[in-house]
């Protein structure tokens, strides 16, 4: 079950000192930091801290994306961009991965040789839910998907039925 607990004094997460946008739409006070060395997924309003879900990725290895199949989750700015229903996990909510500084980074490393010349950059980053019946995957740390970020089931229809499209979300190491 997600932690909802009582509002901050102030819109900033003081353990990590993530500062929240001044400006968050009046139609959308939502705004979603990811947090993968805590695997955790905070969700903050125009007061400050709303809740915190536990998560899992794709990979151990918690850096960010380099390319298409390496099952890392990228690290950057990114927004909500489509909520549907997954066949398989059900509800999700995609990223507008990848974004012009997506691309920034993957050319970069490409020119530099980090990655081959003939990489591709992936598509399809989402927050999603587990399948109804491996919530376990999220209690055991087990990262099992292919470079998104996996909710319980009975924790991300509560998540799906309040985060808007067009939500803010951050993604950090």
């Amino acid at each position: 079950m997600a932690f909802v607990g009582p509002k901050p004094a102030s819109p900033n997460d003081a353990r990590r000192g993530t500062s929240i946008p001044a400006k968050i739409k009046a139609n959308n006070p939502y705004y979603i930091i990811v947090d993968k060395s805590d695997y955790e997924l905070k969700v903050y309003d125009d007061e400050g801290w709303y809740a915190t879900y536990p998560i899992v990725f794709g990979s151990k290895d918690l850096s960010d994306k380099m390319r298409e199949g390496d099952k890392r989750t990228p690290t950057g700015s990114f927004k909500i961009v489509l909520k549907k229903i997954h066949k398989k996990w059900g509800p999700e909510l995609l990223l507008d991965y990848p974004n012009q500084e997506s691309y920034r980074r993957f050319n970069e490393r490409k020119a530099k040789g980090l990655i081959p010349k003939t990489a591709k950059i992936g598509d399809g980053i989402a927050i999603h839910a587990t399948r109804p019946e491996e919530e376990w995957t999220v209690d055991n740390f087990y990262n099992w998907t292919d470079g998104c970020v996996s909710v319980k089931y009975s924790e991300m229809k509560d998540l799906f039925d309040y985060i808007p499209v067009g939500t803010l979300v951050t993604i950090q190491p």
